[in-house]
C-alpha cells in the first residue's frame, strides 16, 4: 500500500489553531471593514479608560486627595478596565497590553500633573542643605550617579522630599539650595534649576493614553462575534 503525504492541516490542527488565534488576537466575525457603530464603541470605551485614569490622577495632585494623587484610584481603573475588556471576551493581547498600558499611566499622570501644578502655581525659596546622598542610577551618563539632598526651611522645618535637582558632588550640608514649592502644600517640591515651564510634563501622559485609547478600541473590534459560542 502506498501511503500518500497529507497536505494542509488536518481539520483538528486546524480548529485548534482557529481556536487559540480566537483567544489571543479576539474573533473578529466580520467581513470588510468594521461598523461605525462598533468603532464608536471601542474608542469610547478607550477615552473611558483613559480619561477616568488621567483624570483621577490630575484631580489628585491638584487637589489633594492622597488616593487619588498616589496613583491607586488609576490604578484601580485600569484593572477595571482589563477586566471589562476580559468579560467581553476579547483577545488576550489586547487585554494583557490595555492592562500594561493604563498601569503605567495610572503611574505617570500623577507625577506629570506635579510638574504641571508646579509649573503653575509653585513659588521658589532657598532652602538649607541638611545631608547630601549619593545613589547608584545606571541610566545616567554622568558617572552613573545622582546626588539627593535632604533641605529645610529657614525655620528649620525639614522638607518632606529630597531634592536632586541642583544638587552636586560639591554640594555640602549648610548650602543653600532653591527649592521650587507648591504653597498649598498638595505636591513635593522639587529643586528649581532646570525645571521647564509650560505643558511640557503631559508629553508622556498623552502618549500613553493615547496608545491605551488605540488598543482598547481594536480589543473591542476584534472581539465582535456574529454568533454566541457554545
Amino acid at each position: 500500500m502506498r501511503i500518500e503525504p497529507l497536505l494542509g492541516r488536518s481539520a483538528p490542527d486546524a480548529g485548534l489553531a482557529s481556536h487559540v488565534s480566537t483567544w489571543v488576537w479576539g474573533p473578529a466575525e466580520f467581513i470588510g471593514l468594521p461598523s461605525r457603530r462598533l468603532v464608536g464603541k471601542g474608542v469610547l470605551t478607550g477615552l473611558l479608560g483613559a480619561g477616568g485614569i488621567v483624570g483621577a490622577g490630575a484631580l489628585g495632585m491638584w487637589t489633594g486627595p492622597t488616593a487619588l494623587g498616589s496613583g491607586e484610584a488609576g490604578l484601580v481603573i485600569a484593572c477595571v478596565l482589563g477586566v471589562r475588556l476580559a468579560a467581553i471576551r476579547a483577545g488576550r493581547a489586547f487585554v494583557g497590553l490595555a492592562l500594561t498600558l493604563g498601569i503605567c499611566l495610572a503611574l505617570t499622570a500623577p507625577q506629570a500633573t506635579a510638574g504641571l501644578v508646579l509649573a503653575h502655581r509653585g513659588r521658589i525659596q532657598e532652602a538649607r542643605v541638611t545631608s547630601v546622598e549619593v545613589q547608584s542610577v545606571p541610566q545616567q551618563s554622568r558617572g552613573g550617579h545622582r546626588y539627593f539632598c535632604s533641605v529645610e526651611n529657614r525655620d528649620g522645618t525639614p522638607l518632606r522630599a529630597r531634592i536632586w535637582r541642583g544638587c552636586r558632588t560639591s554640594t555640602e550640608p549648610g548650602d543653600a539650595l532653591a527649592v521650587l514649592y507648591d504653597p498649598l502644600g498638595r505636591v513635593p517640591p522639587r529643586g528649581a534649576e532646570g525645571v521647564r515651564t509650560g505643558l511640557w510634563p503631559l508629553g508622556g501622559v498623552v502618549s500613553l493614553a493615547g496608545a491605551l485609547v488605540v488598543v482598547c478600541a481594536v480589543a473591542v473590534i476584534r472581539s465582535f462575534r456574529l454568533t454566541l459560542s457554545s
